[in-house]
């Protein structure tokens, strides 16, 4: 494949543009995140185990907003490669519904029975009661969350990065410092263990979306306008909106089901196991960080392109994003593969979990490249050309059909470590990559959806073509 694209100034530009500010917020969460773990990785094995796993509630919410917003952000992209601002406003309006309603569902079941959450991945009490109790309390965040991680979406999708960093890192440092002061009981403030690190996260979250709403007002962004204006959108418009971005929500959630299912099996295998998996998490963050800039990037520009009409320009834009991301990938990979030792230091964890801990950071270096492709392919080129139902069925073939199936066989009938299970799961990415690459190819991925009456169906397909 040709690079003579890097002398494209305008692409360079555009993407540096959006995945920089991007992923340097990326990089705050990711960093402030592994902070919070390598805290609370003082306390021992059982509080990093029970922070993960009470987490993985938060997981689940987190992967279905994702879902919604970036299916929404599907028109609020071309919408504004067209120009349209009323139309992204009412994107916003059905976003924000199906957002909070979610979460709201979300917080009480946090809130009324976390006992009964926690259980569904151990079974060990002591992490169960710790877990509990993060639960109580970070639940009572998670509306907020909600409409912090709508107005997000779309500020991103109108090319608005920097307004959302701001308000991110700030939101971020305070949750950090609160946390820092609560879990080891600085000064005047209480030693809360666990607990602290969950109230650290709640005001977390509900200072940044007060500053994100104050902002988005005082600044008169495009989004600036009635609340209830957001709202004024007829049902042939909610109808067309759904069809192409519910599909992107239903497959966040049999991802993160499938992912959690996972953790679940790894949570069997032992408290060393799943403490492991959680600390290689943080890892994985930090480099999901060129991950997640990267993809917003080639979301926002390929969608931008679709919207304006320049089809060709926006499977060109695919296709270098690719070679980008799979090259920036391979060195993050073997820049994780190089600090494991550092990594292991760092924790109170026993000699088994840090021989764990050694080899998932080994099976994660070398897959890296694998991880950024389908990435790249579903989040930062198919969803933006809104081939959401192609993908959510490719998704629940690779997840249930191949990756489920495989950690438990791993983890329950051949009983490998946990890194062992963790490398066999990583056969639904190969074949997933394969069967996406090929759609990739064929260009049917790509659809104009603005330019479609709202009354009128999409160009979308109805059925999955796997073998395209």
């Amino acid at each position: 494949m040709s690079l003579s694209f890097l002398r494209d100034r305008e692409f360079i530009r555009s993407m540096l543009a959006i995945a920089l500010p991007v992923a340097f917020q990326q990089l705050i969460t990711a960093s402030l995140n592994m902070i919070d773990v390598l805290m609370v990785g003082q306390l021992g094995e059982t509080s990093v185990a029970a922070l993960g796993l009470a987490n993985q509630i938060f997981f689940l919410l987190i992967l279905f907003l994702f879902g919604v917003t970036s299916g929404m952000s599907i028109f609020t992209a071309q919408y504004w490669g067209k120009g349209d601002v009323e139309n992204i406003r009412k994107v916003l309006g059905i976003c924000l519904a199906i957002a909070v309603f979610v979460a709201t569902a979300f917080t009480l079941a946090a809130t009324l029975i976390p006992q009964t959450l926690m259980r569904i991945y151990t079974e060990d009490q002591e992490v169960i009661r710790v877990g509990s109790e993060y639960l109580r309390i970070v639940g009572l965040s998670y509306v907020m969350m909600a409409v912090t991680v709508s107005y997000i979406s779309v500020l991103r999708s109108i090319t608005m990065v920097k307004l959302t960093v701001i308000v991110s890192v700030l939101a971020l440092g305070l949750k950090t410092i609160l946390a820092y002061l609560l879990i080891f009981g600085i000064g005047i403030f209480p030693e809360l263990g666990v607990r602290g690190a969950a109230i650290g996260t709640a005001v977390g979250w509900t200072f940044q979306c007060i500053l994100l709403l104050i902002l988005v007002y005082t600044l008169k962004t495009p989004l600036a306008a009635n609340p209830l204006s957001f709202f004024r959108f007829s049902r042939p418009f909610v109808t067309n909106v759904l069809r192409t971005s519910m599909p992107a929500a239903i497959n966040e959630v049999l991802w993160s089901v499938g992912f959690s299912s996972y953790n679940a099996v790894y949570a069997r295998i032992g408290t060393d196991a799943i403490a492991a998996v959680n600390i290689n998490a943080t890892i994985e963050e930090l480099v999901f960080v060129l991950f997640i800039g990267l993809g917003n990037a080639c979301a926002v520009m390929i969608g931008n392109k679709i919207g304006a009409g320049e089809k060709n320009i926006a499977f060109e834009y695919g296709r270098r994003f690719l070679m980008i991301g799979v090259t920036v990938a391979v060195i993050g990979g073997a820049v994780a593969f190089s600090l494991r030792e550092t990594v292991v230091g760092l924790y109170e964890i026993s000699p088994s979990a840090a021989n764990n801990l050694r080899g998932l950071m080994l099976v994660f270096a070398l897959s890296a490249w694998l991880k950024m492709l389908n990435f790249m392919l579903f989040i930062g080129a198919m969803r933006a050309g809104g081939d959401t139902r192609y993908a959510m069925f490719t998704e629940l073939f690779s997840v249930w059909g191949i990756g489920v199936p495989a950690a438990l066989i791993g983890g329950f009938v051949l009983h490998l470590p946990v890194y062992g299970v963790y490398a066999l799961v990583l056969l639904e990415e190969a074949v997933k990559a394969v069967i996406v690459f090929r759609r990739f190819l064929s260009r049917k991925w790509i659809h104009d959806l603005v330019s479609v009456p709202a009354d009128e169906p999409s160009a979308v397909p109805s059925t999955p073509e796997i073998a395209s």
